[in-house]
C-alpha cells in the first residue's frame, strides 16, 4: 500500500519534472500512454490474458480510453505548468466528489443521506479554501485561481465521466483486467499521437532529465500501478485499497515541498485535511436499519432435532476486480486519480 501510495502520488512531481526540462503535455501524454500500455502488455501477457477482439468492444475501449486516459493525462500536465504538484494532488483527490456529484445530477446515486451530501459540500469548500478564488496569492503557493485550477478539475472530473461510462459499458466484457487496461492505454496513445502533429512546441531543449520523468511517470506511475492497485484488491479487498486515495494528497504534497521547493502554506495544509475529510464523508453508505436486539428464533418443527454443534457460517463470495477497480482507487467509488 505505501509502495502504490508513493508512485501514485508522485505523479505529479514527475510530471512537473517533464515540462521543466522541455517536454510538452501532449508530448507527456502521448509517452505515458505508450509507456503504460506497454508494461500492461507484458504483464497481460504473462498472465495469459489475450486482448479484447471485436469492433464494439473497441469502439467502447476508444471513449473510455479519451475519457479516462488522454483527456485527463493532458489536462493534468496543462494545470501542472502553472499550479503546484503538491496542489495538484489534492484536486486529483476530488474524483469522488465529482462522481458523486454525477450520480446525483443524472439520478444514478440513490443515497442521498446527509453524510454523503455533507462530505460532498465539505470536500469542495477544501478547494475553494485552498485557492481563494475572492483573494490574491500572497503565499505564491501557485494556489490562485485560473486556468491551471480549472485544467485539474477538469481532469478530475473526466476521471469520474469515464469511471461511470466503463462501469456500464466494459465490465463483464468477459477480457482480463490486465488485458482490457492495455488495450484502453494503447488506444489512448494512439489518440494522443494523432494530435501531435496539431501541438505547439519543439523537442529542442529536451535533455536526459525529461526522458527519466516521463519513462517513471509511465513505467511506474501509470502502468505498474495499475497492476499493484490489482494485487492489493486482491490482498485487502475493495475497502482497504480505497484507503490508498486518502494518502496522495499528503504524498504529492509532501515531494513537492521536498524536491521542487514548493510553498506550504497554511491553506495548503488545510486543504490536504478537508479535501480528504470530505471525499471519506462522500464515500459513506447508507447504514442498513438495525434488528431487534434479540430476535425471536424461528419455531422448529417437532420432527426436527436441533444440533448443539456450532454450524459453520457460508462464506462471502469472491468479487471479481473488475477494470474500475484496477484503473484508480477512487474508480471503485466511481472516484483516485490518475
Amino acid at each position: 500500500m505505501a509502495v502504490l501510495a508513493l508512485l501514485w502520488g508522485s505523479g505529479f512531481l514527475w510530471t512537473k519534472l517533464a515540462l521543466r526540462h522541455g517536454l510538452s503535455p501532449l508530448q507527456i501524454t502521448v509517452l505515458r500512454s505508450a509507456l503504460g500500455a506497454a508494461v500492461l502488455l507484458v504483464l497481460a501477457r504473462s498472465a495469459r490474458q489475450r486482448l479484447p477482439r471485436g469492433a464494439a468492444i473497441w469502439r467502447h475501449l476508444v471513449v473510455a480510453a479519451f475519457l479516462c486516459n488522454t483527456l485527463p493525462f493532458f489536462l493534468a500536465a496543462q494545470g501542472v505548468q502553472t499550479v503546484g504538484s503538491g496542489l495538484a494532488g489534492v484536486l486529483n483527490a476530488t474524483t469522488p466528489l465529482w462522481s458523486l456529484l454525477i450520480g446525483l445530477a443524472t439520478g444514478t446515486e440513490r443515497r442521498r443521506n446527509p453524510l454523503r451530501l455533507g462530505g460532498l459540500l465539505l470536500g469542495f469548500a477544501g478547494v475553494l479554501l485552498i485557492f481563494s478564488p475572492w483573494q490574491e496569492n500572497p503565499a505564491g503557493d501557485g494556489g490562485g485561481f485560473g486556468w491551471g485550477v480549472l485544467a485539474l478539475l477538469g481532469a478530475a472530473a473526466g476521471y469520474a465521466v469515464a469511471f461511470t461510462y466503463m462501469g456500464r459499458v466494459l465490465t463483464g466484457t468477459g477480457t482480463g483486467p490486465l488485458a482490457l487496461s492495455a488495450a484502453q492505454l494503447s488506444a489512448a496513445a494512439g489518440l494522443s499521437t494523432l494530435a501531435l502533429p496539431a501541438a505547439e512546441g519543439t523537442t529542442a531543449g529536451l535533455n536526459v532529465r525529461a526522458l527519466v520523468a516521463v519513462a517513471v511517470l509511465g513505467v511506474f506511475c501509470t502502468g505498474l500501478t495499475f497492476h499493484l492497485n490489482y494485487r492489493l484488491i486482491a490482498v485487502e479487498g475493495a475497502t482497504g485499497a480505497a484507503t490508498v486515495g486518502y494518502l496522495l494528497p499528503v504524498v504529492s504534497t509532501a515531494l513537492g515541498a521536498l524536491f521542487l521547493d514548493e510553498a506550504l502554506s497554511v491553506r495548503t495544509v488545510a486543504g490536504m485535511i478537508v479535501v480528504p475529510a470530505g471525499v471519506f464523508l462522500a464515500r459513506q453508505h447508507r447504514e442498513r436499519p438495525a434488528g431487534p436486539a434479540n430476535p425471536a428464533p424461528a419455531p422448529v418443527p417437532p420432527t426436527v432435532t436441533v444440533p448443539t454443534a456450532v454450524t459453520t457460517p457460508t462464506p462471502t463470495p469472491t468479487r471479481t476486480p473488475t477494470l474500475t477497480s484496477i484503473l484508480t482507487p477512487t474508480a471503485r467509488d466511481r472516484t483516485n486519480g490518475p
